[in-house]
């Protein structure tokens, strides 16, 4: 799919930087919008929509701007996609007024989702497919701190300056990445595509290559979306404080960011398979909701330490098999529409635990996430992961 040679560090540098931007600008403001009592967020209902405007953009958008990146290159769109972050941030700076702040957040949104499918779908193209495991586990790697940092640095940012310092950061930070990408990552022309129908985008949607990792990929980010979001409610039923609440997130996202090189690695060595590691990864992730419904503090941190590194494991093993398994000059569609998918999961697993958690409780919210990880651990062991007939390639020995 790629050359033989791997990209010099100074080309992937950039592109770990634009996966812990999209990270960054999501928790930043995310985890700090109602926190300080801005007067835009006037109610609950207008900060679950603020919330739901860089989301709702990214799964609207992404495969959109995939396939954009597929036809006239990843790297204009990377590199207009980190401006127009910037852009939108800075609006809010200018405007410093409420009603701005909506469509600053909703151009976030959208510029993410531009930039973070053509940063992924760069990272396969300047790498050879024996690197992807590893090159997927340092993007993962630095997007984690990104969703660590956000809530951390972002919360400190507002408690110094307000709002508008922390969307100023922002705007920064877009333009630093975006001259930096600018500088350092090289042009990677489009491929020369042949005409697909519907028909055609419809069956290899739903072709076990991407349909396997992609589901994969969903059900870790359900998982990980459920422990940041429903563990510390968990901690505090136990009686435990905001220490170690918040402990146990900062626990997890740090499993989650140092597994996923080490898990790389190991692909890329054939030390595991496509399959095993998406299996075992499912299976430690299951395992990790289940311990969730143990009371008290070993309940939570288990469960923390559990959910991270089986996230951390899933996620460059997922990502390398889909760059394995699609056509180079659908490289960007295809990430486009996996991030699709794992919005989805970030979204639909939270729902489903609250919605469980609403009826009986929360413990019982655990395990029925954990449950369904656990049946499609078990579906990705029983089946079979099969070329693609447009070129794929081999991953540590096993065709995906």
């Amino acid at each position: 799919m790629t050359g033989a040679r791997a990209a010099p560090a100074r080309q992937m540098w950039p592109l770990y930087a634009a996966g812990f931007t999209t990270a960054f600008g999501a928790h930043g403001i995310a985890a700090n919008l109602g926190a300080f009592g801005h007067d835009a967020v006037t109610s609950l209902l207008v900060l679950g929509g603020l919330l739901a405007l860089y989301d709702g953009a990214e799964v609207l958008l992404k495969p959109l701007f995939g396939s954009l990146a597929d036809r006239i290159g990843a790297r204009p769109v990377l590199l207009g996609g980190l401006v127009a972050f910037a852009a939108a941030s800075a609006l809010f700076v200018v405007a410093d007024s409420p009603s701005w702040l909506w469509a600053a957040r909703l151009g976030q949104g959208a510029a993410a989702s531009a930039f973070s499918p053509s940063a992924s779908a760069l990272v396969a193209r300047l790498n050879p497919a024996a690197k992807h495991g590893r090159v997927y586990g340092s993007y993962g790697f630095y997007k984690s701190i990104g969703y660590t940092l956000g809530p951390l640095l972002g919360g400190l940012l507002v408690w110094t300056g307000g709002l508008r310092l922390l969307f100023l950061v922002l705007a920064v930070l877009g333009v630093a990445v975006a001259v930096w990408g600018a500088l350092a990552v090289p042009v990677v022309p489009p491929l020369p595509k042949t005409r697909q129908t519907v028909v055609d985008l419809a069956r290899r949607l739903t072709n076990r290559a991407f349909l396997a990792p992609t589901s994969a990929l969903a059900a870790a980010t359900a998982a990980l979306s459920v422990g940041v979001g429903f563990l510390p409610v968990s901690g505090r039923a136990a009686g435990l404080g905001t220490i170690a609440t918040g402990a146990a997130v900062s626990l997890l996202a740090a499993c989650a960011a140092l597994v996923q090189p080490r898990a790389g690695r190991a692909l890329d060595d054939g030390r595991i398979t496509t399959r095993a590691g998406l299996t075992a990864g499912l299976l430690v992730t299951a395992a990790g909701l289940a311990c969730a419904t143990l009371p008290g503090l070993a309940g939570v941190l288990s469960a923390a330490t559990l959910i991270g590194v089986g996230t951390g494991l899933v996620t460059p093993v997922g990502f390398a098999a889909l760059a394995a398994g699609a056509p180079a000059e659908r490289l960007g569609q295809t990430m486009g529409t996996a991030e699709l998918g794992r919005e989805l999961g970030d979204a639909g697993g939270p729902l489903l635990v609250a919605g469980v958690a609403s009826v009986a409780a929360l413990p019982y919210g655990f395990a029925v996430l954990a449950a369904l990880l656990a049946v499609g651990a078990s579906l990705t062991a029983a089946g079979r992961h099969r070329p693609r007939d447009s070129g794929a390639v081999t991953v540590t020995g096993e065709r995906v």
